[in-house]
């Protein structure tokens, strides 16, 4: 008697179901992406253009998404925001990353008293909280994009140094790494045309995850009057301009780029574990 094995169909509403939860992601995250490249193509209106006379003035045919407190059109400031809300996380994770890549894989492949030094400098790293070191850089070189980029930069290198050395031993193990050191290929040669491609979906997971936490750090500088200028169309900025507008009752103001950021964060989230998880079950 032989049985007949079928597969759960409750494990296939959840596959569905998460297939289903990627596309939408993935497509708010192209959304957000061509919306901020576009963005001055699009708004409607210069996003610093002041109508006090109008402030705080509800959704319209004029201004869809309402004006806030100094009377600048919402929606403007949400497009012309959306490139400064992007741009500092894609320095960050662009920094790290290529950072903590050559940290990690120096670490992993040399070894020794290299890899101590390596090692317990990030774990120095780890104990010093990023938004702290990002708050002390900035009240020495004040407000600006560049000073805060760099301190959660420097906070981020470690977590991608370390995915990066556990990745680079494990490959270091295989015999396609002795078969190319025995033919005479250098370290270099073999840890940047074979070793970095093979763990650069991985690392890249991880950096995509890493962008959602950046953008909602930087945020929060921008909210705390520590990030970009004042002028400067941000959404973490418009959150802060809008405490005026929900102490008055008119809270869209300052709603509207919360969901944006939130909806952002978890789309790039959900990408990076999808992706994640793609790598990992192609390796088994």
């Amino acid at each position: 008697m032989t049985a007949v094995l079928t597969r759960r169909p409750g494990l296939a509403r959840i596959r569905a179901t998460g297939s289903a939860l990627h596309l939408v992601c993935l497509a708010l995250v192209a959304v957000v992406v061509l919306a901020a490249l576009l963005a001055p193509l699009l708004a409607p209106y210069d996003p610093n253009a002041v109508d006090l006379g109008n402030a705080l003035a509800g959704p319209s045919a004029a201004h869809p998404l309402g004006v806030d407190a100094a009377g600048r059109d919402t929606l403007s400031r949400l497009l012309l925001g959306a490139r400064t809300s992007l741009l500092g996380p894609l320095g960050v994770v662009a920094f790290s990353t290529v950072a903590g890549i050559a940290v990690g894989m120096a670490a992993a492949w040399r070894g020794g008293w290299l890899d101590s030094v390596l090692s317990r400098s990030t774990e120095l790293v780890f104990a010093f909280p990023g938004m702290l070191l990002a708050i002390l850089i900035v009240s020495v070189y004040g407000e600006g994009l560049l000073a805060p980029v760099i301190a959660l930069a420097v906070a981020y290198l470690p977590y991608v140094s370390r995915l990066t050395r556990s990745l680079v031993l494990a490959e270091r193990a295989r015999p396609y790494v002795s078969a190319y050191q025995v033919q005479g290929h250098s370290a270099g040669q073999i840890c940047l045309r074979h070793v970095l491609p093979n763990i650069a979906p991985v690392v890249l997971a991880q950096s995509t995850i890493n962008f959602g936490y950046a953008l909602m750090d930087l945020a929060g500088l921008s909210f705390l009057g520590l990030g970009v200028p004042a002028l400067t169309p941000d959404w973490g900025r418009m959150v802060f301009d809008g405490q005026t507008a929900v102490q008055h009752g008119y809270p869209l103001s300052a709603i509207l780029p919360c969901a944006f950021m939130v909806l952002t964060v978890v789309a790039f989230n959900v990408v990076g574990e999808r992706w994640a998880d793609r790598v990992a079950r192609r390796d088994r």
